[in-house]
This record gives C-alpha cells, sequence and structure tokens, in this order.
C-alpha cells in the first residue's frame, strides 16, 4: 500500500497527523459550523466526543484503513486550520477531500495544501491518478482543485448525498490529475 510522509511542510503551512489534544481547537473551530459543513458528507458535531471520536479513527486511519487524515496548521502556530485527507482507492488511484476553518477561508491556504498533497500523491510511483468532487454549486472547491491542477472531467448526477444541504443526493463536478 502507498505510504505518505506524516508530515508535509509548505511555504506557509505544515500538514501533519492529528492528535487527540487537536478535538478541542477542531470542535471551536468547524465541525459545529454550519457554513463550513454544508457540502460534507457528515452534518454538524453537536458535541466534542463527536470530534473526538474522528480523531480517534483519523489516527488509527493512519495505521490500517488506506487513509492519511493531515491536520493544517500554520509554520507559525501548530493550531488546527483545516484538514485534507488522501484515501487510496486502489493500487493507482487515491482521491482527496478536506475542509478549512471559516476564519481562514480566501487565504489561498487550501490551495496549497491541496497542491502540496496531490503532487506528493503524483511521486508515488504506484500512484496513476487523484481524484476529487465537489457540489456543484460549491465554486470555492472548484477554485481549489482547478489551482492544485485538476482537471474538470465532468459532472456526476446525483451522486453524493450532502445531508446539510438536502435529503438528496446532489450533482457535483468531478476533478481529476493524471501523470
Amino acid at each position: 500500500m502507498a505510504r505518505l510522509p506524516d508530515s508535509i511542510g509548505t511555504q506557509r503551512l505544515v500538514l501533519r497527523k492529528p492528535r487527540m489534544d487537536d478535538a478541542e481547537p477542531i470542535f471551536a473551530g468547524w465541525t459545529q459550523d454550519a457554513e463550513v459543513t454544508l457540502y460534507l458528507t457528515w452534518r454538524p458535531h453537536d458535541a466534542i466526543s463527536q470530534t473526538e471520536q474522528f480523531l480517534a479513527t483519523s489516527i488509527e486511519a493512519w495505521n490500517s484503513d488506506g487513509r492519511a487524515v493531515f491536520v493544517i496548521t500554520t509554520r507559525e502556530l501548530d493550531v488546527p486550520i483545516g484538514l485534507i485527507e488522501a484515501r487510496f482507492e486502489n493500487t493507482f488511484v487515491a482521491s482527496v477531500g478536506y475542509l478549512m476553518r471559516r476564519s481562514e477561508w480566501n487565504r489561498g491556504y487550501m490551495t496549497e495544501a491541496c497542491r502540496a498533497v496531490v503532487d506528493r500523491l503524483l511521486a508515488l510511483p504506484e500512484i496513476w491518478r487523484i481524484w476529487a468532487y465537489c457540489d456543484v454549486e460549491n465554486g470555492a472547491s472548484a477554485r481549489v482543485l482547478e489551482r492544485s491542477g485538476m482537471q474538470h472531467e465532468g459532472i456526476l448526477r446525483r451522486a453524493i448525498l450532502h445531508p446539510n444541504r438536502s435529503a438528496t443526493p446532489r450533482d457535483v463536478h468531478l476533478y481529476a490529475r493524471v501523470r
């Protein structure tokens, strides 16, 4: 199974493995924020215990199930401002998903983080394709994917349930980068 390093540095950011002491700033920062979670596949957290469970699962994933969840921090402060996850779909394909604390939107941080993860994934000899999707109404996420070097491949009709947006599956843009 392909592996990513425990941390990735960029010009302004550090992407690192999550820790249980990240629960409080993550809960306060975005897991209970309805606007941040609008286009995600899970509902906002009502209690910090939900965020702790998510973190425990994310930490365990590094050792077992082909996922790498990175906490995004700035180089200056080791405080979570977002997450980005790489999922190894099979022996040659990976996907990415991400979110950012609302107070950090529009600073280019997510594009920087996404580009770094996509570049690292494509540097792995076994990975030939990285893909991601975003809701057709989530223009900010579409711009992140485009600026990360991904190309729009089409629209998947009624493909993903975003329960904070709709009770029925929604159309999503499909983006990918290949080597």
